[in-house]
């Protein structure tokens, strides 16, 4: 039984799927292969993705491959309501809506579990790690699992490292056709429509302090420095800095960016990047923003502890009273992109849940030779995607000849 927050908002949801669908002409080429094949006939398939339309057009792919889908939110903010409805109406088994309490948010991962599924998909890794601890009663069922971020890959692979992890999971994440396009385009331009979509403001003329340049980083400094902001980056790892640097960037330690800082946005994938004595030295209207998986870049604890008062001032936007100033945190510090807005473009999660969709059926035909740990997707896989997304596009490329293969395979060749 589907616990949702109102069934009656499905028509509107479906309207949002219908939309996505229309621009994810990858993932549609892969249904249609589902349907034919039905490579998940008598699977179930366990979920917790940001439950919004463009994951619901995966779950209906899923669903024409014969899987039976049990879903859920991997983010207490960043589930549809009218999406989360509309799934149920297609027929899946759907626990989620916006504004989970924690405890709500785990009994819903929980009920997930409860059909014992054979092939996990995850984002942030909460649903494996639930299943390593609390459920482990259910883990000699699971084929494998994918995961498609950052920080839930580090999570599994360091349980591979000390031999905790007990099954096979693809890093859907480091997929070529993952995080060139979503990480970098797609957190870019999403995470700066959710601020923009909360706070009305203009992003020209800015100091706008990006913390961390892998992939997001690059994505939404490229995307602000377009809109006009002064892009100042934060990082600890010292190529990646030097990156930012000859990418055009000011690259400064965030103790010397929070004093001049307009817009913050976390992109690092790990806790405490602000902190209270990054905040005591803000400007006094400095807006605060995470484009990282989990609510903890920004240390909430810290902001609350030097504060004198605190109230909701715009939808989405908390705004926090030192007494000297005044700093905003935006969706409670939760994912802005999709606390805050729709989340990435369609074209862009085109390609990821294709990877998403295709890893599942590699799991489902190669569980039985998989040892337990994290593997690559394979690199044919990430080929076929780009050419088929490539050919949706109207775009030709070229082909090696015979003799070019010859020569490049051939050392003796020389030049």
């Amino acid at each position: 039984m589907s616990k949702v927050r109102d069934i009656n908002l499905a028509p509107e949801g479906e309207l949002k799927m219908e939309w996505a669908k229309r621009h994810m002409p990858v993932l549609n080429l892969i249904r249609e292969e589902f349907k034919v094949e039905k490579p998940f006939k008598g699977i179930t398939i366990g979920m917790a993705l940001h439950l919004e339309a463009k994951t619901g057009i995966l779950a209906e792919t899923l669903m024409e491959g014969g899987a039976k889908i049990a879903i859920t939110g991997c983010n207490p903010l960043s589930t549809q309501d009218d999406v989360a409805a509309a799934c149920v109406k297609k027929g899946m088994n759907v626990y989620a809506w916006r504004g989970e309490t924690n405890e709500e948010y785990y009994e819903n991962l929980n009920k997930v579990l409860d059909y014992n599924p054979d092939i996990i998909i995850d984002d942030g890794a909460d649903l494996i790690f639930l299943l390593h601890t609390q459920r482990r009663e259910l883990l000699d069922n699971i084929m494998g699992g994918c995961e498609e971020t950052t920080t839930g890959v580090i999570r599994l692979k360091a349980m591979a490292e000390e031999g905790s992890l007990k099954f096979p999971v693809i890093n859907v994440n480091d997929a070529h056709t993952k995080y060139l396009f979503d990480n970098r385009y797609g957190t870019g331009q999403s995470a700066i429509d959710g601020i923009l979509r909360t706070t009305n403001l203009l992003i020209a003329g800015k100091n706008v302090v990006v913390a961390g340049y892998g992939w997001c980083g690059r994505g939404v400094a490229m995307r602000a420095s377009g809109m006009g902001a002064s892009v100042i980056v934060t990082e600890v790892n010292p190529i990646r800095a030097l990156e930012a640097k000859m990418d055009g960037f000011r690259v400064m330690k965030m103790e010397d960016a929070a004093k001049i800082g307009d817009i913050f946005i976390t992109t690092t994938g790990c806790k405490d990047v602000i902190n209270a004595g990054h905040m005591l030295i803000m400007k006094d209207g400095a807006i605060l923003a995470n484009a990282g998986h989990f609510d903890n870049e920004i240390n909430k604890e810290d902001l609350l502890s030097i504060s004198k008062d605190y109230k909701v001032v715009r939808f989405n936007i908390e705004e926090y009273d030192l007494g000297n100033k005044k700093l905003y945190l935006l969706g409670e510090g939760r994912l802005v992109n999709l606390a805050c807005g729709d989340g990435h473009p369609c074209e862009v999660m085109d390609m990821s849940f294709a990877n998403q969709a295709l890893s599942a059926k590699y799991i489902r035909d190669n569980h039985e030779n998989l040892e337990n740990r994290v593997y690559s997707i394979p690199y044919e896989q990430d080929l076929r995607i780009a050419s088929l997304k490539l050919k949706s596009m109207g775009v030709e490329i070229d082909e090696l000849t015979l003799e070019q293969r010859k020569y490049l395979s051939d050392w003796r060749e020389g030049t």
